[in-house]
């Protein structure tokens, strides 16, 4: 048998699918995960859940989750081929669907993403007509699109942390649209997702960075600019 045919052999590169749900929403998850490692990574798990189990290869959803955490953007010519490009540049993937699970909205890609000594874990959920929400980030509760700019923390649950962020982004001039926080349990690990309304300046996400209490930090602009 020779390469199994796709919408993409039908329709070219561009993004518009049988449903943007299966193709541009995708390549934004895969996008926001790379974000989240910090570039491209060398091994790849991606389980596709609900209506994406069952249709995922019929609708290129495989080739466009691949394309973007390789951080091709939906218009990019080289989707339809990142099959072959994701071997090229050594990139290991899996691919596995769960057709039946009722705790994930129907269209939804967990990616566990490894590279160099980093591994992390992203659920995001295609939401229809490109629009995404990533669920999770490393089994914390997250809901932020990527059409801001968002800032993830990874701290110590203590008090007033909240409070000094939000001062910290003030002073910046940043206006915070919406804040996700969830903590393992009391006095445990904690993380804040803050998506605002402009970019951070450099200086500040180093400050908040160096802070004893927070762990880690990563900030992903709009990734559609």
């Amino acid at each position: 048998m020779g390469e199994r045919s796709s919408i993409f052999d039908m329709i070219g590169p561009v993004m518009i699918g049988p449903s943007s749900s299966h193709t541009a929403g995708v390549v934004r998850i895969g996008r926001a995960a790379n974000r989240v490692l910090g570039g491209m990574p060398e091994e790849a798990e991606i389980t596709f859940y609900n209506s994406f189990a069952r249709t995922y290869e019929g609708h290129g959803s495989d080739r466009a989750i691949l394309a973007g955490i390789m951080d091709f953007k939906t218009d990019d010519e080289r989707i339809k081929k990142s099959l072959d490009i994701a071997k090229e540049k050594d990139l290991k993937y899996k691919f596995k669907s769960v057709g039946n699970a009722s705790i994930y909205h129907p269209n939804t890609v967990k990616l566990i993403l490894t590279r160099k000594n980093r591994t992390v874990e992203v659920i995001g959920e295609s939401l229809g007509g490109g629009l995404i929400n990533i669920s999770k980030v490393n089994g914390f509760s997250a809901n932020f699109s990527v059409n801001l700019h968002t800032l993830i923390l990874t701290n110590d649950d203590q008090k007033g942390s909240i409070a000094f962020i939000s001062n910290v982004l003030a002073n910046d001039e940043c206006n915070i649209a919406t804040m996700s926080v969830s903590r393992k349990g009391k006095s445990d690990l904690a993380c804040m997702v803050i998506e605002m309304d402009s970019p951070l300046n450099p200086i500040s996400i180093e400050y908040i960075r160096h802070l004893k209490w927070v762990h880690e930090v990563v900030y992903i602009p709009n990734i559609d600019l």
